[in-house]
């Protein structure tokens, strides 16, 4: 049996797409994602939680994100989850986890 590092998302954008330019040139662009999900407390009210995903986009995706995806956008996207360690501007060791967008789908205007 094959498993795959595989995921998929629908939800809107929470903020403008950053994109950032490397030295060698190469792309990359960033956004979060919120998705929301609905349970009945102890009292029998409906209670929204919300979760937020960073999305990193490179390639083709790139251009619709900067194009087609502002602010408060929804959108479905497939994509595989990915860990990223860096050290924050204290020296301190952090780890991210993203969603590199591999495919993606505009839902709303």
């Amino acid at each position: 049996m094959s498993l795959r590092n595989r995921v998929t998302l629908i939800g809107r954008t929470g903020k403008e797409v950053e994109i950032h330019t490397f030295e060698s040139g190469t792309k990359r662009a960033n956004v979060s994602l919120a998705t929301s999900d609905f349970y009945i407390n102890q009292n029998g009210e409906k209670v929204e939680e919300t979760q937020w995903h960073n999305l990193v986009g490179y390639g083709k995706i790139i251009d619709i994100l900067e194009k087609y995806v502002p602010k408060g956008k929804e959108i479905a996207i497939e994509g595989k989850i990915m860990y990223r360690n860096y050290e924050d501007k204290d020296g301190v060791k952090r780890q991210i986890t993203e969603i590199r967008i591999e495919e993606i789908l505009l839902l709303s205007n």
